[in-house]
């Protein structure tokens, strides 16, 4: 644009230069390139999903003995992208076992159990949760989530450990109950899933 005289200076606009409406949503180009830009959120917006993981089990897992064990398929990694993201995991799944087992479960960051119980009461056992599978022909349902900070950009292995109790060496059975000599019995299928959330 041509000027008689001296080019004005530049000035920054004010809220009271842009009248409202004049920009709308049809006046932005289509694609907002932010990619070398930081953008700063308000002070409490959060809790974004950034990536899920899942690991299913299908099939049918055994593990027997009287001291924790790895139950193998379910576990799941996950590598946050920031180390001041949470991870939430969500555990679904189904056992079976000889009568009166008492299954006591632990929920670990690699090799680290992330949370059990305090302040036990009597003879009673620490885990993070745990469950009575009444008779050999049943099946009982678990589910269990828990919000972790790892603190960490580094790849993040979460697993379930059992310990099948009772008053003699015990047998756990994933997806599948103790008994499967009749129609009437079923196979499931198990779940542990990874959910990396924006701080």
């Amino acid at each position: 644009m041509a000027y008689i005289g001296q080019a004005p200076a530049n000035k920054p606009l004010g809220a009271s230069d842009i009248t409202d409406g004049i920009i709308s949503v049809a006046k932005l180009t289509s694609t907002l390139d932010l990619s070398s830009n930081t953008v700063t959120l308000p002070s409490g917006v959060g809790g974004k999903v950034l990536q899920v993981v899942q690991s299913v089990v299908t099939a049918p897992v055994t593990v027997s003995g009287s001291s924790f064990a790895d139950i193998s398929g379910m576990s799941v990694a996950i590598t946050p992208s920031s180390s001041s993201n949470k991870i939430l995991i969500n555990l679904d799944m189904c056992y079976g076992s000889e009568a009166d087992v008492y299954a006591s479960f632990k929920l670990l960051r690699g090799s680290t159990v992330v949370t059990t119980a305090t302040s036990l009461q009597g003879s009673c056992q620490s885990s993070t949760f745990g469950a009575n599978s009444y008779h050999a022909t049943n099946l009982t349902h678990c589910g269990y989530s828990f919000l972790d900070s790892p603190s960490t950009t580094s790849a993040t292995t979460y697993k379930i450990q059992v310990r099948p109790m009772g008053t003699t060496s015990r047998t756990f059975y994933l997806n599948r109950p103790e008994s499967t000599s009749d129609a009437n019995r079923f196979q499931t299928t198990s779940t542990i899933t990874a959910t990396e959330i924006e701080a």
